[in-house]
């Protein structure tokens, strides 16, 4: 019964598990979708996807977006520890005011670090009215860790920290990786764009279905062999003796001499 009770507990963490991975693997296939939707799609006006609301709706994500206004190229910022070109880069945050009068945060590239904690070139955005595309990304989180920046920097795309070193009406439900711009700065380091592979969520939620298996044949593995081993030693066990009645020779003596008389 013990025997039982453990098989049942591990198959119920099993199952689990094997659902956890499930709901991965179907997190994951949305995204993979919703990239294939949205990266390529026609470039919309900002306002037709984030309104006075400041709002990115989760099905807008990665959609290009067209803005037409000026950089604030005396507010840029820089990100520290971005993983590009197999180094922890910058990413050059260009503050862009639309004709709207909001001003969108557009992450125009990256560029390698230098020899302290800057790098040893940042390309200004171009001057004077600039039309500019780019695709809606969702605010990043605060460090778990608290870790900060110097001035200047910021430690992650967290829009609501950045509206607060930036001046104007900053939108902070998205800010935009930079497509295009006409006329053209100086370039930067491009972004690559996401990876469509789905991950190892299916198959790990597989094995562990598999694995509640393999524990119920296991759990009945030990059973069997522990009522075979009972078996075997009822059956090996040797049959008592009956001791035959011994009678003793002086009786026996006995006996025949009262049979002579």
């Amino acid at each position: 019964m013990v025997y039982v009770l453990i098989a049942i507990g591990f198959a119920v963490a099993c199952a689990f598990l094997s659902n956890w991975q499930f709901e991965r693997n179907e997190s994951r296939a949305e995204q993979i979708e919703l990239v294939e939707q949205n990266y390529d799609a026609d470039p919309v006006p900002l306002g037709d996807l984030i309104g006075d609301d400041d709002l990115l709706q989760p099905g807008d994500e990665w959609h290009p977006v067209l803005l037409r206004g000026e950089y604030l190229t005396d507010q840029q910022l820089l990100v520290r520890n971005r993983p590009h070109g197999g180094t922890s880069a910058f990413e050059v945050l260009a503050p862009f005011r639309d004709v709207d009068g909001r001003v969108f945060i557009v992450d125009r590239g990256w560029v390698p670090p230098g020899d302290g904690d800057t790098p040893d070139a940042v390309p200004e955005a171009p001057s004077g009215t600039v039309e500019v595309v780019a695709r809606l990304r969702p605010s990043e989180q605060v460090p778990a860790s608290g870790r900060g920046a110097p001035d200047g920097q910021v430690p992650t795309i967290n829009l609501p920290t950045i509206a607060g070193l930036v001046e104007g009406d900053v939108i902070t439900a998205a800010y935009g990786q930079l497509i295009s711009e006409d006329p053209a700065g100086t370039p930067l380091g491009g972004f690559t764009s996401p990876t469509d592979d789905p991950g190892p969520h299916l198959s790990y939620a597989i094995q562990w279905i598999l694995f509640a298996i393999m524990g119920f044949i296991f759990i009945g593995y030990i059973i069997r062999t522990e009522i075979v081993k009972h078996r075997e030693e009822v059956e090996g066990r040797p049959a008592p003796v009956k001791e035959k009645r011994r009678r003793d020779k002086d009786a026996d003596v006995e006996d025949e001499l009262l049979d002579a008389r």
